[in-house]
């Protein structure tokens, strides 16, 4: 009885882990796929004749129909077919009063998440990164029109499907709800890695701020199951980051982090 139960154990952990594995390599590989569609992008750019250096507007609109767009959904929908699942899986319906107020109350808590994540993280003395948005957006500012609907277009909606949708939903039907939030917000939070700049310990620190705001996203999906309402939120949280730094630049102050 003891070796069963034994042989009984290992498999159960092996089944978790597997399924944490499965759910941090799906992630990943929506992220290198758009990556590697970004460069090869890129490089058809410059075949082209194109300076992309001088073109950040045509930089970020690539980047967003084929990270967001092409490789987040194309991968999401790549995994639900392999296991047969059908969109089913990812709950979607158009917004109830209920769900808007969720929306409502979401948005206000990503930013109180965020704030209080800086706070923690710059208590210990550590200085977040910054975005690479941020960096273009000082250069050509008007990059920041687009990028406002284009959380509601692209960003939102592409990065909560693949993210909250499948990675938190296969973390969930191992681990239970509580631990599809928090392992998904940790896997969503660290792909940010490739978008900031400077050095470990500051990505390290955006990286731990972003965990918060996270939680939030994924929390509104468990409550509502229906992931347009972390799309909203997702999106109105990173439409007001980017009119707010639009502001803050056309007014000639000193930028903030973007986060």
């Amino acid at each position: 009885m003891g070796g069963t139960l034994s042989t009984d154990g290992s498999g159960w952990i092996l089944h978790r882990l597997r399924a944490a594995g499965v759910a941090t390599a799906v992630g990943v590989v929506g992220l290198v796929v758009g990556l590697v569609l970004s460069a090869v992008a890129a490089l058809v750019l410059l075949l082209g004749g194109v300076d992309v250096q001088s073109q950040p507007f045509l930089v970020i609109v690539v980047s967003l129909i084929l990270v967001q767009g092409v490789a987040f959904g194309g991968v999401a929908l790549g995994y639900l077919r392999y296991r047969d699942l059908g969109w089913g899986y990812v709950p979607a319906r158009s917004p109830s009063i209920r769900d808007l107020l969720a929306v409502l109350a979401g948005y206000v808590l990503a930013f109180l998440g965020v704030s209080a994540g800086t706070l923690l993280i710059t208590s210990t003395g550590a200085e977040p990164a910054e975005n690479q948005i941020g960096e273009i957006a000082t250069q050509s500012p008007d990059v920041l029109l687009v990028l406002v609907p284009a959380s509601f277009l692209l960003i939102g909606p592409g990065e909560e499907l693949l993210f909250r949708g499948v990675v938190q939903g296969r973390i969930r039907e191992v681990f239970g709800p509580v631990a599809g939030v928090v392992l998904a917000s940790v896997i969503f939070a660290a792909i940010h890695v490739t978008a900031l700049t400077g050095g470990l310990g500051g990505r390290l620190a955006t990286i731990a701020i972003l965990f918060f705001p996270s939680l939030v996203f994924g929390s509104a999906y468990e409550l509502t199951d229906n992931i347009v309402v972390p799309a909203l939120i997702h999106a109105a949280y990173n439409a007001t980051l980017f009119a707010g730094l639009y502001v803050y630049l056309q007014s000639g102050g000193a930028p903030p982090t973007l986060l």
